[in-house]
Order: structure tokens, then sequence, then C-alpha cells
């Protein structure tokens, strides 16, 4: 069923889709049809695969009115980016195409030297909503850091739409990695991934899984993991930002100073972003006395059992005559 604009009605469970590309009684898009179709076309083909979240690759030569491969500059887009993929340098991009900086605008088409490989070696991925570095390197299998030395990336934070360079491995199988020898344990606490575990000990969540013949990504507080090393290790674990953290919160969740994360991440004030990595320093087993708040739901028994001491312990650190507390009310650990 079509209406006077010839749209597509009453398509069912499909996805209709109009492309008007101009019009052919206007002369200019009949010049710019002409010239420039299989740039159109091509340009279709990527903006639904943008749309879907599927990699885009452009296929070699395409859209050139000139002979030799173009490109077509796309949001995101910069000379190094580009020049990564197709295996070439800023500066012969630049020479190529009499570029006199740096500077790039969405739709510019580039010449790309034809005398490197057709078929680069990474492909292109476009971030989509709830994506993290983690997700994606774990769908590409390939590591965080990997991804973000290749894309230049200063912080774990991604934008919808940002394109990210992958490398291309389905050519070249990748060997099975060998699991490292265990030599110590972990005990898996509130708050871990097999991620940031992993990411701790240096060493990727697939050999993490065949370290511990694990089945899925469930942990539970408690798990003694298998984990590479000779237990000297720092002592220390990552936690990841999520919405709602403050220094303060995140302190108060782990027991320890704000200062004390401040001090651990090097930071010059207070100020965190979702997705941020913060360092979580551990304490240290020692008899110094360490001082306690109350918190809602709190009872002796609970705080005993938490610092692994004895209720009756707890009374005669603080001189307590009655097992009631208040909130708010600070009690000398040991």
């Amino acid at each position: 069923m079509q209406d006077y604009y010839y749209i597509q009605r009453l398509t069912g469970n499909i996805q209709a889709l109009l492309v008007e590309y101009g019009f052919i009684d206007n002369a200019n898009d009949i010049k710019k049809l002409r010239n420039n179709l299989t740039d159109y076309v091509e340009g279709v083909v990527r903006a639904i695969a943008d749309y879907a979240g599927y990699p885009y690759t452009p296929p070699s030569g395409s859209g050139s009115s000139t002979g030799g491969n173009t490109y077509t500059v796309k949001r995101g887009d910069s000379l190094w980016l580009i020049a990564e993929r197709y295996n070439t340098t800023v500066q012969e991009l630049k020479e190529l195409n009499n570029l006199t900086s740096n500077t790039l605008q969405i739709g510019q088409v580039l010449k790309i030297p034809t005398s490197i490989d057709d078929t680069p070696d990474t492909t292109i991925y476009i971030v989509q909503k709830n994506d993290s570095l983690w997700t994606i390197a774990q769908k590409f299998n390939t590591t965080v850091q990997e991804l973000k030395e290749l894309n230049k990336l200063t912080s774990d934070t991604l934008q919808i739409g940002q394109e990210l360079l992958i490398k291309d491995i389905s050519e070249t199988p990748q060997p099975t990695p060998m699991p490292p020898t265990p030599t110590s344990t972990y005990t898996v606490q509130r708050g871990d991934s097999l991620w940031s575990i992993a990411n701790k000990y240096n060493i990727t969540v697939q050999e993490l899984r065949n370290l511990n013949n694990l089945s899925n990504d469930t942990l539970i507080i408690g798990q003694i993991l298998n984990v590479p090393g000779t237990g000297n290790e720092t002592d220390e674990e990552i936690y990841i930002v999520q919405r709602g953290d403050s220094l303060w919160l995140i302190a108060q969740k782990y027991n320890i100073g704000v200062n004390d994360l401040i001090k651990a991440n090097n930071l010059s004030g207070n100020t965190i972003q979702i997705g941020d990595q913060l360092v979580i320093p551990k304490k240290t087993t020692s008899n110094q006395p360490t001082t306690y708040i109350v918190q809602r739901g709190d009872s002796l028994w609970s705080i005993a059992n938490k610092y692994n001491t004895t209720i009756q312990s707890l009374r005669n650190l603080n001189n307590l005559t009655s097992d009631t507390l208040t909130i708010g009310q600070r009690l000398i650990i040991r």
C-alpha cells in the first residue's frame, strides 16, 4: 500500500526504509546523481550499518570518481584514525589531499594511497548505548588496554556514535592463550568482577576463566579464585565508578578515608566521573586501632563479625556497659 508520497505503509513486522537521493526535475540533483551515485549508495549502506550497530568496512575503491581509493569523513574521524585504519601516515594523507591542516569536515572525501594493502587489518565499530570499553573488548576478543592504545584514548569514557578502531582478527585465528601457573589465590570482594580481578593481575578475563574452570562470569563474595603471581602483588583492588557515586560513598563502602582514596589515585580534587577506575587501597592487618561509625542496622555482633573480632573485645575496647548502639556512634576497632 502506497500513499501519494510513495511511502510504503502497512509493511507488517518489517522496517521500511525510503531513501531519496535527489530529484530528476532539479538540474543540480541530476548532475550530482550522475557524478556521485556510488558514493550516495555506499553512504546509505554505511548509515544502515551504523544504525544497526554493525562494523562497517567500505569496499576498496568505493566512491572514486578520480581513480584510486577514497574515504568519506564521518563524525569522530581524524587524520590519525584514518591513517591508522589504512596503514598509512598522516603526512602522506595530507600531501595526497593537499591539506594544510589536520582539520576535517564531515562528508569530506579523501584520497587514500593506492599502494597500500586494500584490506586493512582494522575495522570500525560504532559505540552504542550502554557500551563500555570492557564490553566492546569482550565482543571482539581483545583487551581494554589494546583498545585504548589503538584509539589513543586517555580515559574509559565513550560517546554514543563514537567510532573505534578494532583489530580485525577474522583472517588470522587467534591461539588460545595458555593459562598462567597459579601460585596464589584471591578472595572475591563486594563489587568485584572478573574484569576487575583480571585487570589487577594483568591477565585477560578468558585466562581467569580458564584458570578457574568458570563457565560464566558470575562471582560470589568470599569465592576463592586461582590467580597468577607469588602472592606478593600490590594489596589493592580496582573500583569502577557508577552513577550516583562520590568519593565519600566509595570510601564508606570500603571503610577507608576519602583522603586515602585521593592519595592512592593522585586526585587533585573530589570530582569523579562514571566509568573512572579507582584504586582501592586495602587496609593492612595490624594491631593499630581504627574507628568505625555505627550505621543503621548495625549491632555489636554484626560489627564483630565484620572485623573478625568478638563482642566482648568490642565492649572492653570501648568501655561499653550494654549492647545498645546509636547511629553515628564511634567505635574503636582493633
